[in-house]
């Protein structure tokens, strides 16, 4: 069993920045590839990004390439998400997900997918 424990959320102007962290308090996070995932108010939960386990490969959605980055450091057994040139339609609750596929980070990630969810963080941009 894997707890996932989100922070770093909160609230910045456009074009700003925030570093998201995602820490596995128990198990082994480096078993699974990493994801974030992010949720409007009145919108279906969204895919943002993919790392693989070793954290050689991401994959980012559309609306968040060039912008987020996202990495790892198991040592740590945590992920992270740098959210650059933030706009206001990235407000959202950031969810951090943990994935058994192997080959995670080479293909977006399906909600079915997810193992295991965090709770939430929530990142709003004003303009």
């Amino acid at each position: 069993q894997v707890q996932l424990v989100e922070s770093g959320g909160g609230l910045v102007q456009a074009g700003g920045s925030l570093r998201l962290s995602c820490t596995a308090s128990r198990g082994t996070f480096s078993s699974y590839g990493g994801g974030w995932f992010r949720q409007a108010p009145e919108k279906e939960r969204e895919f943002v990004a993919a790392l693989s386990r070793s954290g050689g490969h991401a994959y980012y959605a559309d609306s968040v390439k060039g912008r987020f980055t996202m990495s790892r450091d198991n040592a740590e057994n945590t992920v992270y998400l740098q959210m650059n040139s933030l706009k206001p339609e990235d407000t959202a609750v950031y969810y951090c997900a943990a994935v058994l596929r192997t080959t995670v980070g080479l293909t977006p990630i399906r909600s079915s997918e997810v193992t295991f969810w965090g709770q939430g963080t929530q990142v709003t941009v004003s303009s």
